[in-house]
């Protein structure tokens, strides 16, 4: 009766263990459990799980546990496995089978191997072992042999265990035919869930290189946005982690599984991946009049021929009877004037942080005082509407319509990622993505929520992708700023009901802008003294 009430709780210990693995995301635990679970229904002293190598030639230690040595490598046990546990190999060098190995053989032909002795068994070798037993001590002795196999049958590791204990006497036994059974069934459960778990993380892994194809397509287009794909992300993460670990203010309750922070991530990977539909020569607009390439030139070309317009009429004016030096003087005049236009239109073809109006003004000055003969040979003003259209930009290189240009790339982005049949895990993805462009006092776009319409990951999305972007070097159009004038310009923010003030007030106090600039900026934009002072 004791041994029968002995099989009914390792049946049930069994089918729990079964549960557990199912449940386990890990692999590295999951091969722990694996073996711990195979060594407590049969009541084993060591054991060893191998799984076979990805080229099939051999197998290769991961975890490897013997209680009574206190010997634990591998898993959870923070020790590696070590050099002389080499792989073994399934194959000799001639390319026969290695047969005279047990786990090998086990692999090999798919068949569990239960050995009574080692010193007296014979047809495989085992001089490892002796070798292992004289180092240490040990007296190996049972061995349990059992090949993992898939739902495709094939053997993707082998459960080894060694020396069943007996419960009553602590000494050394046979391991039974119940302990094989159990063990085989384990080892199938074990088999299955192990290649379920692989299949997800490879799922996931081919998944997580599907969206680094996207940013990769979003860098070739523009190696201006390519790598503010990758940092906005990260800055995401270092505020979650942040605001995850605050213990008070109206953000204590705010908590993250393993779960939620990949959901989170994926968000931040995908958070503007409509730029794929944005036009290059908007996304790389380095100057107002630049389109596929900067006409800038096509105006210094008008006032070359204005100047030899000017120097002809001169000339004419000499033959038809004026004095010549009054002529030039006059010729000079205009051309100091010309040249003065041009710089002057230079200079507003690139960006600023506000151009006045008395500027503007003088841009539309100048289309209206110049006149020329276009290619087609009719007079006309000297700029067309589109140019001075451009070259009027209050701040930036962007006009109306180009900045809606590029704000479509976050409806883009919603659209796209709303379009997926995300898994319940990953469901919020599109909200994330979705609103990093939105504001606290709903004016942002492109559906103008509220803070309390928006999740708190959303609004941390927000905080990133405002950040980056003003401290990022690689823009065409500005250098990255400063710590001190970044926080400065959130703080900004923050008042204006632009970001979220308890969030900011977060990435201030934990110093994540610290964090995050040390890994991501120049040394020379951080400027501590300024950074550093209190909100």
């Amino acid at each position: 009766m004791d041994s029968l009430d002995d099989l009914f709780r390792r049946l049930e210990q069994l089918n729990a263990i079964g549960a557990a693995l199912s449940s386990e995301h890990s692999i590295d635990r999951l091969l722990e459990n694996i073996l711990l679970a195979a060594r407590a229904i049969t009541h084993a002293d060591g054991g060893t799980l191998y799984r076979v190598r990805e080229d099939g030639q051999a197998l290769r230690f991961e975890i490897v546990r013997t209680a009574s040595l206190g010997i634990a490598y591998g898993g959870s046990s923070g020790a590696p496995i070590p050099r002389g546990f080499v792989d073994l190999p399934l194959y000799l060098a001639d390319g026969s089978p290695n047969n005279s190995m047990i786990a090998a053989y086990s692999a090999i032909h798919a068949e569990t191997v239960n050995i009574a002795d080692a010193y007296t068994a014979e047809g495989f070798d085992f001089s490892g072992t002796r070798q292992f037993d004289r180092m240490t001590g040990y007296r190996s002795q049972s061995f349990l042999s059992v090949p993992m196999r898939n739902h495709e049958h094939e053997v993707i590791g082998v459960l080894q265990l060694i020396n069943a204990i007996d419960p009553a006497s602590g000494a050394v036994r046979v391991f039974s035919d119940a302990d094989q059974r159990l063990a085989e069934s384990l080892a199938s459960q074990a088999a299955i869930a192990l290649t379920n778990r692989q299949l997800i993380s490879q799922l996931e892994a081919l998944f997580e290189s599907f969206i680094t194809l996207i940013n990769l397509a979003i860098d070739e287009k523009s190696p201006y946005t390519g790598g503010h794909c990758q940092r906005v992300p990260a800055l995401t993460m270092m505020l979650a982690e942040a605001v995850d670990a605050t213990a008070e203010g109206p953000l204590a309750a705010f908590r993250m599984s393993d779960k939620d922070r990949y959901e989170l991530k994926i968000a931040g990977l995908l958070h503007d991946c409509g730029k794929v539909t944005t036009p290059v020569h908007v996304v790389d607009k380095a100057t107002k009049l630049q389109t596929l390439f900067d006409r800038i030139h096509l105006i210094d070309t008008r006032f070359e021929v204005l100047r030899r317009d000017a120097e002809l009429a001169m000339l004419r004016a000499v033959l038809g009877g004026d004095e010549r030096a009054t002529a030039e003087q006059r010729l000079q005049a205009q051309w100091r004037s010309m040249d003065e236009d041009r710089d002057f239109l230079r200079r507003a073809n690139i960006g600023g942080e506000a151009m006045p109006p008395e500027a503007q003004e003088r841009v539309r000055r100048i289309a209206r005082q110049y006149r020329w003969i276009n290619p087609e040979g009719h007079e006309t003003d000297f700029l067309s509407a589109d140019e001075v259209e451009n070259l009027t930009i209050r701040a930036g290189t962007l006009t109306q319509a180009e900045r809606e240009t590029i704000n479509y790339h976050i409806v883009a982005t919603i659209k796209m990622l709303e379009a997926l049949p995300w898994p319940k895990h990953l469901r919020h993805v599109p909200e994330y993505a979705g609103g990093h462009h939105e504001r606290m006092d709903g004016k942002g776009y492109p559906k103008g929520l509220r803070r309390e319409e928006m999740s708190v990951q959303a609004r941390i999305m927000g905080i990133a992708d405002i950040f980056e972007a003003l401290t990022a070097r690689d823009r065409p159009y500005k250098p990255g700023m400063k710590l001190s004038q970044a926080l400065d310009i959130l703080r900004g923010f923050r008042d204006n009901g632009h970001i979220d003030p308890d969030l900011f007030d977060v990435f201030v106090r934990q110093k994540v802008y610290l964090k995050y600039a040390r890994q991501y900026l120049d040394p020379a934009q951080i400027d501590l003294p300024g950074a550093a002072e209190p909100v």
